[in-house]
């Protein structure tokens, strides 16, 4: 715990310094700070790309394997806790 403490406190130092260097009003104008245009290749590349559309999963799907993943988890964690609570009774 006084790791991450120390972590998170040396994080806000080098934020705070870094801020500090950094016009205020070209943070407000850029969530990212610094911003470089892109190139024609870097805007090519993310162009979507029709062969790939393919396959693109949608939400929906998403949304069922992480539901399902979820079920599991538990199910799995259920099972162990159950084991324990056995073997814990039957001595």
């Amino acid at each position: 715990m006084a790791f991450l403490l120390s972590k998170a406190s040396t994080v806000s130092r080098f934020v705070s310094s870094s801020t500090q260097k950094v016009n205020p009003s070209f943070l407000q104008s850029s969530r990212r700070g610094f911003h470089i245009e892109l190139g024609a290749r870097e805007k090519a590349l993310l162009e979507p790309h029709p062969a790939l559309k393919h396959f693109k999963s949608t939400k929906k799907a998403e949304h069922l394997v992480r539901r399902f993943g979820d079920v599991l988890a538990l199910a799995v964690i259920s099972g162990g806790c159950y084991e324990v609570y056995v073997r814990a009774t039957s001595k």
